[in-house]
């Protein structure tokens, strides 16, 4: 019994186990819709407790939704919205911790530097929004480009993905009044390229503009796995670094299915600069990749929030896939972990989520938890990393092989009523955040510090 739970927890959590398998005993059917093939419209589910719906479980506003510009967000206006004052202050705070810590405490040792910097993005995999322009089209080969339905366009395309190592894959049609909002009107600082659509048969970029052709009608949006388990050594420069190795591997996902499409003979149109195509997570929801959360990120089945998402626009037809509910933002309601254990008081303590944003580097038009994001970036600078925290203590990050804990998450998927005391259990018996150092004696840990196992369907 772990020394954090007395018996009275204990014998709830053994409760609760029986009420999930009273709960979710029957239910077959649904464990064998699962793994049948994928319908139109699905995204290819690993548990059987993700169901697909007609809308996301946050809700919109499209009438309030506009175009953002990127630069808009704390990492290109975090100055202005914080003052010259608190900058200032805060370049003094990291340069004293910086000293003090380099070198003597533990995850911001001279190993754990080296890590970072072997992960950092290489200069051979650039940003781009038109790709590499390397591959040969059908035309170079003397072949006719590729022909097929939406729904073969899009399982080719999900299958090149999963195999260049992508997590998971989905697709959302974009329209004037709607979906076409999420993509940033302007990309971030200093150039504030604007993102434009016009009626051309080729996209192309400029100093002032990247053009998207009105044909090229659907974004490819997909996941790219971060390790939980080094998110565990958070907010240590040992936590942080696996988000610039999934950066690095996103990245060049990204170019390598530009070059998949311009070998079909069709185009994708994806960020020049880091983050600047559109609002990803909103995407990956619309998709059927994850639900909206309390730290207003998404959350997927698979790995909870521990991943990166991004895309590309394509003119290759493909059959948009829906949206899902597994139970997150019911389950939001009633846990609030993260911002139980965010340093900086930065997340929503609010029960139910909110159409008014935090700050003008939140984007109205979706009903959210909105967090402050300028306290928030206030905290990386003091611990030089990008933090992690909520990430890490986020029970839906939690993906070990455990019944109890595949039970939690079927239930919290079927009904709220036992939300409360899931998240109960899951504060007091779990062990979160770790010394940086065991890191460094975890030889056998998963290539990549990633469930590999996740390919295969689990019921």
């Amino acid at each position: 019994m772990p020394e954090n739970l007395n018996r009275r927890e204990f014998m709830k959590a053994l409760g609760l186990t029986g009420a999930g398998v009273a709960l979710t005993a029957g239910m077959t059917t649904d464990m064998v819709e699962a793994t049948a093939n994928t319908k139109p419209g699905e995204v290819p589910r690993k548990f059987w407790w993700v169901k697909t719906v007609d809308k996301p479980t946050t809700e919109i506003d499209w009438k309030l939704m506009k175009r953002f510009n990127e630069w808009e967000t704390t990492r290109g206006s975090h100055a202005k919205y914080i003052g010259a004052d608190r900058t200032k202050q805060l370049n003094e705070i990291a340069a004293n911790n910086a000293k003090s810590w380099n070198g003597k405490k533990n995850g911001y040792m001279l190993k754990d530097y080296a890590l970072q910097a072997a992960v950092a993005n290489p200069a051979g995999n650039p940003i781009s929004f038109l790709g590499p322009q390397k591959a040969k089209t059908p035309e170079d080969r003397g072949m006719a480009r590729y022909e097929g339905t939406p729904e073969e366009a899009a399982r080719i395309v999900r299958v090149a993905l999963r195999h260049l190592g992508a997590l998971n894959v989905g697709f959302v049609e974009l329209e004037d009044e709607t979906t076409k909002k999420l993509i940033y009107n302007e990309e971030p600082a200093p150039l504030k390229r604007k993102n434009v659509f016009e009626n051309v048969d080729v996209g192309y970029q400029t100093d002032e503009k990247n053009v998207i052709p009105n044909k090229a009608r659907w974004m490819i949006v997909f996941t790219v796995q971060m390790s939980g388990e080094a998110m565990r050594y958070s907010p240590t420069i040992t936590g942080s670094q696996t988000t610039g190795l999934a950066y690095q591997r996103m990245w060049l996902i990204t170019a390598q299915l530009s070059e998949f499409l311009r070998g079909l003979g069709y185009n994708g149109y994806g960020a020049s600069a880091f983050n600047g195509l559109g609002i990803m997570p909103a995407f990956g929801v619309l998709g059927g990749l994850g639900e909206m959360s309390r730290t207003n990120r998404m959350i997927t089945p698979e790995e909870g929030p521990n991943v990166r998402v991004t895309g590309l626009v394509t003119d290759l037809p493909l059959a948009p896939t829906k949206p899902i509910n597994f139970g997150v933002m019911d389950f939001c309601k009633d846990c609030m972990i993260c911002a139980q254990e965010c340093p900086s008081r930065s997340l929503s303590y609010d029960r139910e989520p909110s159409w008014t944003p935090e700050g003008p580097w939140n984007n109205p038009g979706h009903k959210a938890y909105f967090e402050n994001s300028a306290t928030c970036r206030n905290y990386w600078r003091q611990v030089l990393t990008n933090c992690g925290i909520c990430f890490a203590v986020c029970p839906y990050s939690k993906q070990d092989e455990a019944s109890i804990h595949q039970v939690w998450k079927a239930t919290a998927a079927k009904t709220s009523v036992f939300n409360g005391t899931i998240a109960n259990i899951n504060h007091k018996v779990y062990e979160t955040l770790k010394d940086p150092e065991e890191f460094w004696q975890k030889e056998d840990m998963a290539v990549l510090g990633i469930d590999t196992k996740i390919g295969k369907l689990r019921t």
